[in-house]
């Protein structure tokens, strides 16, 4: 599997050979694997903080509103009932932990399927460095126009951490950035097309190539 190489200015240089271990996964069925990886790690992101008051919780008087006969209106209680405005909520939300545990085997792997696809889909790109003197959007946009003007929704995986980098990417409509170690399927999967630095494709291959 090959992607095409371009310089740090944006000039396509030649092909880079992609590592093996990374692009040419395999499972007997791959698409239920990257659905489970994905739908763990989607619940994963749920904060799971939404809360209602039930009709103990809810502040107010428990006394008895009027009494139950001869005034010709329904009976009722205390002003809390969850028929009331202001009263309490029936059957609502409350904090509830949605993560799930993900296998690192699976996880690995749905990555390695992901970045698989995004190769044979022609959608990765290889650039022999990422460097600019200061940071600016301007250039970012000039760069990524010219090695992938089409692409929709783009993702920029680097080694490390440059300030200047992500300071320049981060304004850019449809870019996302991340680092080559924390890497995950989801976004690989996301975006249309997938930029690596020439370090980044070492240290992925590193960290996640066994």
């Amino acid at each position: 599997m090959e992607a095409i190489k371009y310089s740090a200015s944006g000039e396509e240089i030649g092909k880079i050979e992609l590592p093996a271990s990374l692009f040419e996964a395999e499972a007997k069925n791959p698409d239920a694997l990257l659905y489970e990886v994905i739908k763990m790690y989607r619940a994963n992101q749920r904060q799971g903080t939404s809360s209602v008051k039930f009709r103990s919780e809810v502040h107010g008087s428990g006394r008895k509103l009027f009494r139950q006969k001869g005034t010709g209106n329904a009976r009722v209680g205390n002003r809390q009932t969850v028929v009331r405005v202001g009263g309490g909520c029936a059957f609502g939300p409350k904090p509830k932990d949605w993560s799930r545990p993900i296998p690192k085997k699976k996880k690995r792997l749905a990555l390695k399927l992901a970045l698989t696809r995004q190769a044979k889909a022609g959608q990765v790109i290889v650039v022999e460095k990422l460097a600019f003197d200061e940071a600016g959007t301007k250039q970012a946009i000039a760069l990524l126009d010219k090695i992938s003007p089409d692409a929709r929704r783009r993702l920029v995986v680097i080694d490390g951490s440059d300030p200047v980098l992500i300071k320049s990417f981060s304004n850019v409509p449809g870019v996302s950035m991340d680092r080559a170690d924390s890497l995950y399927t989801y976004e690989v999967l996301h975006c249309s097309q997938l930029i690596l630095t020439e370090d980044a494709l070492k240290r992925v291959e590193e960290v996640f190539g066994s």
